[in-house]
């Protein structure tokens, strides 16, 4: 879990309090530490979507057999 920044925003929001208990009892972490994990979820989703969105975009030319090849130490 990565720690929190140094750089910390108070918030209130209305969260529903099911959803923030049941993801409390999955992360066993308390409301701020699984708020936190719950945005860098999202950060990465968005990330993931985007590289997904390049999919078949993209044209590489791999030489396979090269690329297996190693290198002396």
């Amino acid at each position: 879990m990565p720690e929190l920044s140094p750089k910390i925003q108070r918030i209130t929001a209305n969260i529903p309090k099911d959803l923030l208990r049941e993801a409390q009892r999955v992360t066993r972490r308390g409301i701020t530490e699984t708020l936190v994990e719950g945005l860098h979820l999202l950060k990465r989703r968005r990330a993931y979507d985007k590289a997904m969105a390049l999919k078949g975009k993209l044209r590489l030319q791999v030489d396979i057999e090269k690329s297996r090849e190693r290198n002396p130490r």
